[in-house]
């Protein structure tokens, strides 16, 4: 049995109670998370329940165009009211090169493709990265001044966030 047929096992157990149904869309705590996809980062982590707020994880957690699309209707429709960034050491995307990563994908796969990201967004000091994707939205005409936007990092080692201040 794959993983997948698990999870679809397990779901089928879930759904006979489907405890969720009545959890809105909007987020309790009217709060925003971007973060890493990382599996060491869950929203036990951040001391959040389902419901309380919005998570949207990419590699890197990286302010990109769908993560902007996602917190304008996040704030616009949903209510959100606060923003955090929270990236994380030992990153797998710290350290390397874009093109360093194409060679990989293109070495593994054999193809160059025509739809391939246009950029992997690799950094090499957390720190800066959490900075870099705090200036991202507060230049984004579409997310409000007023709205808090703070970036954090978390220490895998010890499961402490850390601020990083502009």
């Amino acid at each position: 049995m794959s993983v997948i047929d698990e999870v679809l096992t397990a779901n089928e157990l879930y759904a006979r109670k489907h405890e969720l149904r009545h959890v809105s869309p909007r987020p309790k705590r009217h709060l925003a998370v971007v973060t890493c996809m990382d599996t060491r980062l869950e929203k036990q982590t951040l001391g959040l329940d389902t419901g309380d707020a919005h998570i949207l994880r990419n590699a890197g957690g990286i302010v990109t165009e769908d993560v902007i699309r996602s917190l304008v209707i996040s704030h616009h429709l949903l209510g959100t009211e606060e923003i955090m960034i929270i990236n994380h050491t030992d990153c797998g995307l710290t350290g390397r090169s874009e093109e360093e990563l194409r060679r990989l994908v293109i070495s593994r796969t054999g193809s160059d493709a025509v739809a391939a990201p246009s950029r992997f967004f690799t950094f090499n000091i957390v720190e800066e990265n959490v900075r870099d994707q705090i200036q991202k939205l507060r230049r984004h005409p579409w997310i409000p001044q007023n709205i808090p936007v703070r970036g954090f990092v978390y220490h895998v080692t010890n499961g402490r966030l850390i601020e990083i201040l502009q």
